[in-house]
């Protein structure tokens, strides 16, 4: 069962509930090295875990920055083992571009809560054989991070509580 407005996602009936560790160890199988996105500790931000674009990482930056990617988005996970829940809550983060590096910042027009977007574009200009054509075509939206990371968590028998206010 899903709540459209909050984000929030049941498992289905008599899926077997996993104990914490191995949600975690689900969640943190999801990043793959061909993904525009990944999981990393959440630590330092005061949650389990996060899931975000890989803005930073080298193989990606360059496709972030040709597309002119101007926020970023991730989820802030916390496990709530007693209500088997992981709390999620999605904020997103202004991007500038400094000689093709990312430097990300939180802005007065920061958002959190649970988000919804997508971003998309293209690129012409000179190819490498001297013609006209297209350079590049970039899709990023929200769900290609957010719904493999509910499934994960619905899969272990948890419910993802998308929260809109407070911490995660």
């Amino acid at each position: 069962m899903f709540d459209f407005l909050t984000s929030t996602k049941r498992p289905a009936a008599g899926t077997p509930v996993l104990p914490a560790n191995q949600v975690m160890e689900r969640l943190k199988s999801l990043t793959r090295p061909t993904a525009p996105w990944q999981i990393i500790d959440g630590q330092s931000e005061g949650v389990d875990l996060i899931a975000e674009w890989r803005i930073v990482d080298a193989r990606w930056y360059e496709i972030f920055a040709k597309a002119s990617l101007s926020k970023v988005f991730r989820i802030y996970l916390k496990l709530d083992e007693a209500a088997k829940h992981v709390r999620a809550q999605d904020r997103e983060y202004v991007v500038s571009w400094r000689a093709g590096v990312p430097s990300m910042s939180i802005s007065a027009s920061a958002f959190k809560g649970q988000s919804t977007s997508i971003q998309f574009g293209t690129s012409y200009g000179f190819t490498e054989d001297l013609t006209t054509g297209q350079q590049f075509k970039y899709f990023f939206k929200t769900s290609e991070i957010k719904t493999p990371v509910q499934d994960a968590v619905t899969q272990c028998g948890w419910v993802y509580k998308g929260i809109v206010f407070g911490k995660p």
